[in-house]
Protein backbone atom coordinates (compact mmCIF):
# COMPACT_ATOMS: atom_id res chain seq x y z
CA UNK A 1 0.00 0.00 0.00
CA UNK A 2 1.04 3.13 -0.97
CA UNK A 3 1.40 6.41 1.50
CA UNK A 4 2.31 10.29 0.26
CA UNK A 5 4.72 12.70 1.84
CA UNK A 6 3.95 15.98 2.44
CA UNK A 7 5.62 16.56 -0.90
CA UNK A 8 3.28 14.13 -2.77
CA UNK A 9 5.55 11.64 -3.05
CA UNK A 10 4.28 8.10 -3.27
CA UNK A 11 6.01 5.31 -1.25
CA UNK A 12 5.48 1.79 -1.92
CA UNK A 13 6.63 -0.97 0.87
CA UNK A 14 8.81 -3.53 -1.00
CA UNK A 15 9.66 -5.42 2.18
CA UNK A 16 9.84 -5.12 5.90
CA UNK A 17 13.35 -3.35 5.23
CA UNK A 18 13.19 -1.83 1.50
CA UNK A 19 10.97 0.78 0.47
CA UNK A 20 10.13 1.77 -3.51
CA UNK A 21 9.23 5.61 -5.07
CA UNK A 22 8.02 4.61 -8.08
CA UNK A 23 8.41 6.42 -10.99
CA UNK A 24 6.76 9.82 -11.40
CA UNK A 25 7.05 13.28 -12.63
CA UNK A 26 10.23 13.87 -14.37
CA UNK A 27 11.95 10.91 -12.58
CA UNK A 28 14.21 8.53 -15.09
CA UNK A 29 14.73 5.52 -12.95
CA UNK A 30 12.57 4.67 -9.10
CA UNK A 31 13.98 5.49 -5.72
CA UNK A 32 14.73 2.98 -3.21
CA UNK A 33 15.03 3.85 0.75
CA UNK A 34 16.40 1.02 3.06
CA UNK A 35 15.03 1.62 6.26
CA UNK A 36 12.22 -0.01 8.98
CA UNK A 37 8.90 1.52 9.37
CA UNK A 38 10.11 3.58 12.46
CA UNK A 39 13.19 5.13 9.94
CA UNK A 40 10.48 6.42 7.80
CA UNK A 41 8.22 7.85 10.14
CA UNK A 42 11.40 10.05 11.63
CA UNK A 43 12.47 11.16 7.95
CA UNK A 44 8.94 12.05 6.81
CA UNK A 45 8.82 15.25 8.05
CA UNK A 46 12.16 16.57 6.22
CA UNK A 47 11.68 16.40 2.99
CA UNK A 48 14.67 13.73 2.47
CA UNK A 49 12.24 11.65 0.45
CA UNK A 50 11.26 13.98 -1.98
CA UNK A 51 15.30 14.72 -2.62
CA UNK A 52 15.40 10.70 -3.56
CA UNK A 53 13.08 11.37 -6.23
CA UNK A 54 15.00 14.97 -7.37
CA UNK A 55 18.06 12.49 -7.97
CA UNK A 56 16.10 9.81 -9.81
CA UNK A 57 15.55 12.77 -12.26
CA UNK A 58 19.43 13.56 -13.43
CA UNK A 59 20.68 12.46 -16.74
CA UNK A 60 22.33 8.98 -16.65
CA UNK A 61 21.26 7.77 -13.54
CA UNK A 62 21.81 3.83 -13.57
CA UNK A 63 18.81 1.23 -11.96
CA UNK A 64 17.74 3.56 -9.33
CA UNK A 65 18.19 6.64 -6.93
CA UNK A 66 19.41 4.79 -3.32
CA UNK A 67 19.18 6.04 -0.04
CA UNK A 68 20.00 4.08 3.16
CA UNK A 69 18.46 3.97 6.75
CA UNK A 70 20.60 6.69 8.33
CA UNK A 71 19.20 9.21 5.29
CA UNK A 72 18.22 12.92 6.43
CA UNK A 73 18.05 15.90 4.30
CA UNK A 74 20.92 17.39 3.01
CA UNK A 75 22.09 19.71 0.42
CA UNK A 76 20.78 18.46 -3.34
CA UNK A 77 21.11 15.03 -2.23
CA UNK A 78 19.65 13.88 0.81
CA UNK A 79 22.64 12.35 3.16
CA UNK A 80 22.82 8.51 3.10
CA UNK A 81 22.37 8.86 -1.12
CA UNK A 82 23.52 7.12 -3.04
CA UNK A 83 23.48 7.19 -7.10
CA UNK A 84 25.08 5.81 -10.21
CA UNK A 85 25.92 7.61 -13.47
CA UNK A 86 26.75 5.81 -16.94
CA UNK A 87 30.74 7.12 -17.18
CA UNK A 88 30.27 8.01 -20.85
CA UNK A 89 27.13 9.64 -20.63
CA UNK A 90 26.12 11.01 -17.07
CA UNK A 91 27.05 13.81 -14.88
CA UNK A 92 28.81 14.46 -11.94
CA UNK A 93 27.12 16.49 -8.83
CA UNK A 94 28.94 18.57 -6.20
CA UNK A 95 25.70 18.29 -4.56
CA UNK A 96 25.66 14.32 -4.42
CA UNK A 97 29.38 14.51 -2.83
CA UNK A 98 28.84 17.39 -0.08
CA UNK A 99 30.61 20.04 1.43
CA UNK A 100 33.15 18.06 3.63
CA UNK A 101 34.42 15.87 0.84
CA UNK A 102 35.67 12.42 1.78
CA UNK A 103 34.47 13.01 5.28
CA UNK A 104 35.39 9.32 6.74
CA UNK A 105 36.29 6.85 9.64
CA UNK A 106 39.03 5.40 10.45
CA UNK A 107 39.64 2.71 13.07
CA UNK A 108 42.08 1.50 15.17
CA UNK A 109 42.84 -1.29 17.56
CA UNK A 110 45.28 -1.65 20.17
CA UNK A 111 46.97 -4.02 22.70
CA UNK A 112 45.02 -2.26 25.54
CA UNK A 113 41.88 -4.11 27.24
CA UNK A 114 39.28 -2.20 28.80
CA UNK A 115 40.74 -3.16 32.47
CA UNK A 116 44.24 -1.52 31.44
CA UNK A 117 41.90 2.34 30.79
CA UNK A 118 40.39 1.76 34.30
CA UNK A 119 40.22 4.90 35.98
CA UNK A 120 42.57 6.65 33.21
CA UNK A 121 40.04 7.82 31.04
CA UNK A 122 39.73 11.34 31.85
CA UNK A 123 43.13 11.70 31.68
CA UNK A 124 43.73 10.45 28.68
CA UNK A 125 40.47 12.27 27.27
CA UNK A 126 42.22 15.61 28.54
CA UNK A 127 45.88 14.55 27.15
CA UNK A 128 43.59 13.49 23.55
CA UNK A 129 41.88 16.81 24.15
CA UNK A 130 44.80 18.92 24.70
CA UNK A 131 47.03 17.43 21.86
CA UNK A 132 44.76 16.87 18.74
CA UNK A 133 43.60 20.65 17.42
CA UNK A 134 39.16 20.47 17.53
CA UNK A 135 37.13 23.36 16.68
CA UNK A 136 35.84 25.79 13.97
CA UNK A 137 39.17 26.89 11.95
CA UNK A 138 41.23 24.91 14.30
CA UNK A 139 44.94 24.87 12.69
CA UNK A 140 47.60 22.26 13.73
CA UNK A 141 51.46 21.83 13.88
CA UNK A 142 51.98 20.77 10.09
CA UNK A 143 52.41 23.99 8.09
CA UNK A 144 52.12 23.33 4.47
CA UNK A 145 54.06 25.51 1.85
CA UNK A 146 52.20 25.89 -1.49
CA UNK A 147 54.33 22.98 -2.82
CA UNK A 148 53.76 20.84 -0.04
CA UNK A 149 50.32 21.37 -0.18
CA UNK A 150 50.30 20.59 -3.60
CA UNK A 151 51.87 17.35 -3.13
CA UNK A 152 49.43 16.58 -0.38
CA UNK A 153 46.76 16.60 -3.12
CA UNK A 154 48.24 14.20 -4.94
CA UNK A 155 49.59 11.90 -2.85
CA UNK A 156 47.62 11.89 -0.07
CA UNK A 157 47.97 9.79 2.86
CA UNK A 158 51.17 8.82 1.38
CA UNK A 159 52.43 12.10 1.70
CA UNK A 160 52.05 11.93 5.11
CA UNK A 161 53.50 8.83 5.88
CA UNK A 162 56.61 10.12 4.24
CA UNK A 163 57.17 12.81 6.16
CA UNK A 164 57.01 10.89 9.26
CA UNK A 165 53.40 10.20 10.16
CA UNK A 166 52.83 7.02 9.77
CA UNK A 167 53.67 3.55 8.48
CA UNK A 168 53.54 1.47 4.98
CA UNK A 169 50.85 -0.59 6.82
CA UNK A 170 48.54 2.05 7.17
CA UNK A 171 48.30 3.09 3.62
CA UNK A 172 47.52 -0.86 3.01
CA UNK A 173 44.53 -0.85 4.82
CA UNK A 174 43.45 2.75 3.90
CA UNK A 175 40.59 2.52 1.39
CA UNK A 176 41.83 3.18 -2.56
CA UNK A 177 45.50 2.95 -0.61
CA UNK A 178 44.55 6.96 0.82
CA UNK A 179 45.04 8.28 -2.63
CA UNK A 180 42.37 9.23 -5.25
CA UNK A 181 43.88 9.20 -9.11
CA UNK A 182 43.33 12.25 -11.18
CA UNK A 183 43.93 15.03 -8.65
CA UNK A 184 45.16 18.26 -10.35
CA UNK A 185 46.00 20.72 -7.92
CA UNK A 186 45.83 23.20 -10.65
CA UNK A 187 42.17 23.33 -10.57
CA UNK A 188 42.51 24.57 -6.88
CA UNK A 189 41.46 28.38 -6.00
CA UNK A 190 44.01 30.46 -3.66
CA UNK A 191 41.10 30.32 -0.93
CA UNK A 192 41.09 26.83 -0.91
CA UNK A 193 44.63 26.63 -0.40
CA UNK A 194 45.07 29.13 1.87
CA UNK A 195 42.22 27.81 3.71
CA UNK A 196 44.39 24.29 3.93
CA UNK A 197 47.75 25.67 4.77
CA UNK A 198 47.29 24.83 8.39
CA UNK A 199 44.73 22.60 8.83
CA UNK A 200 46.19 19.40 8.30
CA UNK A 201 46.13 17.37 11.36
CA UNK A 202 43.19 18.78 12.74
CA UNK A 203 39.92 17.29 13.93
CA UNK A 204 37.50 20.52 13.29
CA UNK A 205 34.19 20.55 14.51
CA UNK A 206 30.03 19.65 14.18
CA UNK A 207 30.22 16.41 14.24
CA UNK A 208 33.76 15.15 13.74
CA UNK A 209 35.26 13.01 16.59
CA UNK A 210 37.56 11.01 17.76
CA UNK A 211 36.25 8.30 20.37
CA UNK A 212 37.93 5.79 22.36
CA UNK A 213 35.29 2.52 22.86
CA UNK A 214 35.92 -1.36 24.05
CA UNK A 215 34.57 -4.17 21.98
CA UNK A 216 31.42 -5.24 23.82
CA UNK A 217 30.16 -7.81 21.80
CA UNK A 218 31.00 -9.85 18.59
CA UNK A 219 28.73 -11.39 16.48
CA UNK A 220 30.87 -12.76 13.76
CA UNK A 221 33.72 -14.27 15.51
CA UNK A 222 35.88 -15.45 12.49
CA UNK A 223 35.20 -12.14 10.48
CA UNK A 224 36.64 -10.22 14.02
CA UNK A 225 39.76 -11.78 14.17
CA UNK A 226 40.94 -11.20 10.60
CA UNK A 227 39.89 -7.54 11.44
CA UNK A 228 42.07 -8.15 14.70
CA UNK A 229 39.24 -7.39 16.67
CA UNK A 230 38.01 -9.07 20.33
CA UNK A 231 35.66 -9.05 22.96
CA UNK A 232 37.08 -6.42 25.38
CA UNK A 233 39.63 -5.02 23.21
CA UNK A 234 40.27 -0.63 23.56
CA UNK A 235 39.28 1.04 20.27
CA UNK A 236 39.87 4.24 19.05
CA UNK A 237 37.84 5.53 15.96
CA UNK A 238 38.74 8.92 13.89
CA UNK A 239 36.00 10.70 12.19
CA UNK A 240 36.75 13.88 10.00
CA UNK A 241 37.45 15.08 6.75
CA UNK A 242 38.95 18.08 4.49
CA UNK A 243 38.51 20.39 6.55
CA UNK A 244 38.32 24.38 5.15
CA UNK A 245 40.36 22.94 2.10
CA UNK A 246 37.56 20.26 0.79
CA UNK A 247 34.53 23.00 1.70
CA UNK A 248 36.33 25.74 -0.43
CA UNK A 249 36.82 23.55 -3.15
CA UNK A 250 33.05 22.32 -2.88
CA UNK A 251 32.14 25.77 -3.00
CA UNK A 252 33.96 26.99 -5.81
CA UNK A 253 32.85 24.07 -7.37
CA UNK A 254 29.31 24.47 -6.81
CA UNK A 255 29.38 28.75 -8.11
CA UNK A 256 31.09 27.13 -11.27
CA UNK A 257 28.38 24.42 -12.02
CA UNK A 258 25.38 26.62 -11.36
CA UNK A 259 26.68 29.23 -14.31
CA UNK A 260 27.22 26.42 -16.74
CA UNK A 261 24.17 24.05 -15.67
CA UNK A 262 21.94 27.09 -17.05
CA UNK A 263 23.88 26.11 -20.66
CA UNK A 264 22.56 22.76 -20.73
CA UNK A 265 18.90 22.95 -20.70
CA UNK A 266 18.51 20.48 -18.56
CA UNK A 267 14.96 21.38 -16.32
CA UNK A 268 15.97 20.52 -12.82
CA UNK A 269 13.75 20.17 -9.72
CA UNK A 270 15.85 21.23 -7.86
CA UNK A 271 18.70 23.98 -7.88
CA UNK A 272 20.78 22.68 -5.51
CA UNK A 273 21.33 19.61 -8.02
CA UNK A 274 23.88 21.40 -10.49
CA UNK A 275 25.89 19.36 -12.49
CA UNK A 276 27.75 18.46 -15.18
CA UNK A 277 28.19 15.80 -17.78
CA UNK A 278 31.17 13.54 -16.57
CA UNK A 279 32.93 14.03 -20.20
CA UNK A 280 32.41 17.44 -20.41
CA UNK A 281 35.67 20.11 -19.27
CA UNK A 282 33.59 21.31 -16.29
CA UNK A 283 33.24 17.53 -14.82
CA UNK A 284 36.21 16.74 -15.68
CA UNK A 285 37.67 19.66 -13.91
CA UNK A 286 35.31 19.18 -10.64
CA UNK A 287 36.56 15.38 -10.16
CA UNK A 288 40.15 16.62 -10.29
CA UNK A 289 39.44 19.08 -7.68
CA UNK A 290 37.38 16.43 -5.62
CA UNK A 291 40.07 13.99 -5.97
CA UNK A 292 42.56 16.65 -4.38
CA UNK A 293 40.04 17.26 -1.26
CA UNK A 294 39.77 13.58 -1.11
CA UNK A 295 43.37 13.15 -0.97
CA UNK A 296 43.83 16.28 1.98
CA UNK A 297 41.06 13.97 3.77
CA UNK A 298 42.94 11.33 3.93
CA UNK A 299 46.39 12.44 4.65
CA UNK A 300 44.69 14.68 7.40
CA UNK A 301 43.46 11.08 9.10
CA UNK A 302 46.69 9.95 8.73
CA UNK A 303 48.34 12.54 10.59
CA UNK A 304 45.05 12.57 13.15
CA UNK A 305 46.13 9.01 13.80
CA UNK A 306 49.96 9.48 14.40
CA UNK A 307 48.89 11.92 17.01
CA UNK A 308 46.69 9.85 18.55
CA UNK A 309 49.90 7.17 18.82
CA UNK A 310 52.06 9.64 20.44
CA UNK A 311 49.48 10.38 22.60
CA UNK A 312 49.02 6.87 23.93
CA UNK A 313 52.48 6.22 24.07
CA UNK A 314 53.16 9.42 25.95
CA UNK A 315 50.53 8.54 28.52
CA UNK A 316 50.70 5.12 29.17
CA UNK A 317 54.21 5.45 29.00
CA UNK A 318 54.80 2.61 26.39
CA UNK A 319 56.32 1.70 23.29
CA UNK A 320 54.79 1.26 19.86
CA UNK A 321 55.64 -2.38 20.31
CA UNK A 322 53.31 -2.81 23.78
CA UNK A 323 50.73 -0.84 22.55
CA UNK A 324 50.46 -2.36 19.26
CA UNK A 325 48.17 0.40 17.95
CA UNK A 326 47.31 -0.08 14.31
CA UNK A 327 44.61 0.77 11.08
CA UNK A 328 41.87 -1.70 10.94
CA UNK A 329 40.10 0.37 7.70
CA UNK A 330 40.15 3.80 6.82
CA UNK A 331 36.34 4.38 4.82
CA UNK A 332 35.14 7.56 3.31
CA UNK A 333 32.18 8.77 3.12
CA UNK A 334 31.38 11.81 0.90
CA UNK A 335 32.90 10.54 -2.51
CA UNK A 336 32.08 10.17 -5.98
CA UNK A 337 34.20 7.41 -8.03
CA UNK A 338 35.07 5.49 -10.93
CA UNK A 339 34.05 2.05 -10.29
CA UNK A 340 32.88 -1.31 -12.63
CA UNK A 341 30.27 -2.77 -12.07
CA UNK A 342 27.83 -5.33 -13.04
CA UNK A 343 24.70 -3.97 -14.31
CA UNK A 344 21.53 -6.22 -15.81
CA UNK A 345 24.20 -8.74 -16.48
CA UNK A 346 26.44 -6.59 -18.44
CA UNK A 347 29.96 -4.61 -17.06
CA UNK A 348 29.50 -1.08 -16.74
CA UNK A 349 31.88 1.57 -15.88
CA UNK A 350 30.10 4.02 -13.86
CA UNK A 351 30.76 6.96 -11.28
CA UNK A 352 29.01 6.22 -8.28
CA UNK A 353 27.94 9.25 -5.82
CA UNK A 354 28.26 8.55 -2.24
CA UNK A 355 27.16 11.26 0.03
CA UNK A 356 26.61 9.99 3.98
CA UNK A 357 27.83 6.22 2.31
CA UNK A 358 30.13 4.11 2.97
CA UNK A 359 31.43 1.49 0.24
CA UNK A 360 30.83 -2.46 1.45
CA UNK A 361 32.39 -4.50 -0.56
CA UNK A 362 32.49 -8.20 -0.83
CA UNK A 363 34.65 -11.16 0.02
CA UNK A 364 36.99 -11.64 -2.77
CA UNK A 365 37.03 -8.53 -4.28
CA UNK A 366 40.13 -6.78 -5.75
CA UNK A 367 39.70 -3.41 -3.93
CA UNK A 368 39.63 -5.31 -0.47
CA UNK A 369 42.83 -5.37 1.30
CA UNK A 370 44.66 -8.71 1.05
CA UNK A 371 44.28 -9.12 4.69
CA UNK A 372 40.61 -9.17 4.51
CA UNK A 373 39.83 -10.52 1.18
CA UNK A 374 38.92 -13.64 2.69
CA UNK A 375 35.91 -12.11 4.70
CA UNK A 376 34.92 -8.72 3.01
CA UNK A 377 35.78 -5.21 3.42
CA UNK A 378 34.92 -3.93 7.22
CA UNK A 379 32.43 -1.38 7.03
CA UNK A 380 32.42 1.24 9.93
CA UNK A 381 29.36 2.55 11.53
CA UNK A 382 29.37 5.45 14.04
CA UNK A 383 26.81 5.76 16.23
CA UNK A 384 26.28 9.50 18.96
CA UNK A 385 28.36 9.92 22.04
CA UNK A 386 26.19 8.06 24.25
CA UNK A 387 25.63 4.76 22.54
CA UNK A 388 27.41 2.50 20.49
CA UNK A 389 28.98 1.86 17.06
CA UNK A 390 29.47 -1.16 15.14
CA UNK A 391 32.11 -2.22 12.74
CA UNK A 392 30.21 -4.13 9.69
CA UNK A 393 31.25 -6.18 6.71
CA UNK A 394 30.22 -6.13 2.73
CA UNK A 395 28.58 -8.64 1.61
CA UNK A 396 27.47 -9.82 -1.87
CA UNK A 397 23.95 -8.70 -1.73
CA UNK A 398 25.38 -5.15 -2.00
CA UNK A 399 27.33 -4.98 -4.74
CA UNK A 400 24.38 -6.44 -6.66
CA UNK A 401 22.01 -3.97 -4.85
CA UNK A 402 23.53 -1.18 -4.01
CA UNK A 403 26.59 -0.82 -6.15
CA UNK A 404 28.71 -2.20 -3.16
CA UNK A 405 27.64 0.88 -0.64
CA UNK A 406 25.84 0.66 3.03
CA UNK A 407 25.03 3.51 5.32
CA UNK A 408 27.63 6.09 7.28
CA UNK A 409 26.29 6.04 10.78
CA UNK A 410 23.11 7.11 12.67
CA UNK A 411 21.76 10.04 10.63
CA UNK A 412 20.84 13.11 12.30
CA UNK A 413 17.03 13.24 13.88
CA UNK A 414 16.62 16.33 15.31
CA UNK A 415 18.29 19.65 13.20
CA UNK A 416 21.28 21.53 15.25
CA UNK A 417 18.26 24.15 16.54
CA UNK A 418 16.33 21.41 17.44
CA UNK A 419 19.03 20.13 19.61
CA UNK A 420 20.14 22.62 21.49
CA UNK A 421 16.23 23.89 22.27
CA UNK A 422 15.60 20.70 23.55
CA UNK A 423 19.15 20.20 25.23
CA UNK A 424 18.21 24.06 27.12
CA UNK A 425 19.01 23.87 31.00
CA UNK A 426 20.96 20.31 30.61
CA UNK A 427 24.32 19.75 31.33
CA UNK A 428 25.05 16.90 28.45
CA UNK A 429 28.86 16.85 29.82
CA UNK A 430 27.22 15.50 32.73
CA UNK A 431 24.84 13.09 31.12
CA UNK A 432 27.42 11.61 29.41
CA UNK A 433 29.38 11.11 32.56
CA UNK A 434 26.65 9.28 34.56
CA UNK A 435 26.62 7.04 31.61
CA UNK A 436 30.50 6.50 32.59
CA UNK A 437 31.37 8.14 29.32
CA UNK A 438 34.18 10.91 29.60
CA UNK A 439 33.18 13.93 27.30
CA UNK A 440 35.51 17.03 25.77
CA UNK A 441 34.22 19.77 23.32
CA UNK A 442 34.94 23.34 22.42
CA UNK A 443 31.32 25.37 23.99
CA UNK A 444 28.61 23.89 25.24
CA UNK A 445 26.26 24.10 21.84
CA UNK A 446 28.64 21.50 20.50
CA UNK A 447 27.45 19.23 23.34
CA UNK A 448 24.14 20.45 22.87
CA UNK A 449 24.21 19.74 19.14
CA UNK A 450 25.61 16.37 19.27
CA UNK A 451 23.65 14.90 22.10
CA UNK A 452 22.50 11.31 21.73
CA UNK A 453 18.96 12.28 20.89
CA UNK A 454 19.93 14.17 17.58
CA UNK A 455 20.47 11.07 16.17
CA UNK A 456 18.75 7.82 15.19
CA UNK A 457 19.18 4.70 17.60
CA UNK A 458 22.45 3.26 15.53
CA UNK A 459 20.82 -0.18 16.42
CA UNK A 460 17.77 0.44 14.52
CA UNK A 461 19.94 1.67 11.53
CA UNK A 462 22.74 -1.10 11.36
CA UNK A 463 19.80 -3.88 12.04
CA UNK A 464 18.03 -2.58 9.36
CA UNK A 465 20.96 -3.02 7.26
CA UNK A 466 21.69 -6.01 8.40
CA UNK A 467 17.87 -7.66 7.55
CA UNK A 468 18.75 -6.02 4.27
CA UNK A 469 21.78 -8.08 3.78
CA UNK A 470 23.95 -5.15 2.28
CA UNK A 471 26.09 -5.59 5.61
CA UNK A 472 26.67 -7.89 8.87
CA UNK A 473 27.22 -7.13 12.15
CA UNK A 474 30.62 -8.00 13.23
CA UNK A 475 31.59 -5.83 16.51
CA UNK A 476 29.57 -3.68 18.32
CA UNK A 477 31.56 -0.79 20.43
CA UNK A 478 30.96 1.10 23.18
CA UNK A 479 32.16 4.14 23.72
CA UNK A 480 33.91 5.42 26.67
CA UNK A 481 35.45 8.81 26.51
CA UNK A 482 34.99 11.24 23.59
CA UNK A 483 36.63 14.62 22.23
CA UNK A 484 34.08 16.61 19.58
CA UNK A 485 35.08 19.74 17.71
Amino acid sequence: MGRETTEKILIEKIDDHRWRIPKQGKMRVPGIIYGSDKILRDIEHDNSTKQVANVATLPGIVKYSLAMPDMHWGYGFPIGGVAAFDWESGVISPGGVGYDINCGCRLMATALEVQDVKGEMKGLINALFNTIPTGVGSKGNIHLSREEEKKVCIEGAGWTVKNGYGTKDDIEHTEEGGCLPGADPDVISDRAFERGRDQLGTLGSGNHFLEVAVVDEVFLPDTAAAFGLREGQVTVMIHSGSRGFGYQVCDDFLHQMTRHVRTLGLDLPDRQLACAYIQSPEGQGYLAGMACAANYAWANRQALMHLTRETFQQYFNAGPVQLKMRLVYDVAHNIAKKETHMVDGVKRTLCIHRKGATRAFPAGHPAVPAAYRSVGQPVLIPGDMGRASYVMVGTERAMNETFGSCCHGAGRLLSRHAAMKKAKGRAIYREMEDKGIIVRAHGRSTLAEEMPEAYKDISDVVDAVERSGIAKKVVRLRPLGVIKG
